[in-house]
């Protein structure tokens, strides 16, 4: 954001305050991060984006710029939020989608790979509303005040084999896509740890919704890494679920 940022306001020649839609941790990939903040009424928003690209791409670029309404925030006006997680499930790692997905190795006794099937089964018990405490990084309390809550509302969430070119008889790519109104810190990588853990044989596939009660997060598998997950989309048609 502060790239983006600097950058800006090298074009438009004033200070400039964003808002992004999602954190990401570092090591995380965003596609479809969305920001908003307010610019000079004479911006031309097509030099604008070019000019960004070439000072900040590959690694930062604009893929679209438009004007909104002045009561647009990027944040606060999002009803859906879209992750995805990809593992490259083989023997050995691969060198090319190393910088963005997950390598879990597999070995002589679980040679045929992470059990996508139980997988599913587990995921499935994480839609809905629930208090995440299990799988969330949790927040301090503000000076004085109670810890804010970690309940959100999973919307979708799901396995699924990716046919790339790239895989063999002995390797495949396997992603997690996940959609929530919104998602608490390391909510994604902790539900991804704990459901390679299910695909592992590790944990029982049925075991989630005593994962959940718990609210404990040393009852959850670990917290994969960042590189595999990337904020996907982020969707502002509807409704905020929490909206009055």
């Amino acid at each position: 954001m502060g790239e983006l940022r600097t950058a800006t306001e090298r074009v438009v020649g004033a200070a400039v305050e964003f808002t992004g839609a999602g954190r990401t941790d570092a090591g995380v990939h965003a596609w479809g991060q969305v920001v908003s903040g307010r610019l000079p009424a004479d911006t031309d928003l097509d030099r604008l984006a070019r000019s960004i690209n070439r000072m900040c791409g590959p690694e930062i670029v604009v893929r679209r710029a438009h004007w909104v309404d002045d009561e647009f925030s990027a944040r606060f006006s999002a009803t859906q939020r879209s992750y995805r997680y990809d593992v490259w499930d083989a023997p050995a790692p691969h060198p090319l989608r190393a910088s963005t997905t997950w390598f879990v190795p597999r070995t002589q006794t679980d040679g045929a790979g992470l059990d996508v099937d139980a997988m599913n089964v587990a995921a499935a018990d994480l839609v809905g509303e629930h208090d995440f405490s299990s799988f969330c990084r949790r927040p301090d309390p503000p000076p004085g005040g109670a810890a804010p809550s970690l309940v959100r509302r999973v919307l979708a969430a799901r396995w699924s084999d990716v046919d790339v070119d790239d895989a063999d008889e002995v390797g495949r790519l396997v992603r997690f896509e996940v959609a929530a109104t919104s998602f608490c810190h390391q909510m994604v990588r902790s539900m991804v740890g704990t459901l390679v853990d299910v695909g592992r044989g590790r944990i029982d596939s049925a075991s989630v919704p005593q994962v959940l009660a718990a609210r404990d997060r040393a009852v959850a598998g670990p917290v994969a890494p960042p590189t595999g997950l990337v904020l996907w989309s982020i969707d502002y048609s509807g409704s905020r679920w929490d909206a009055g």
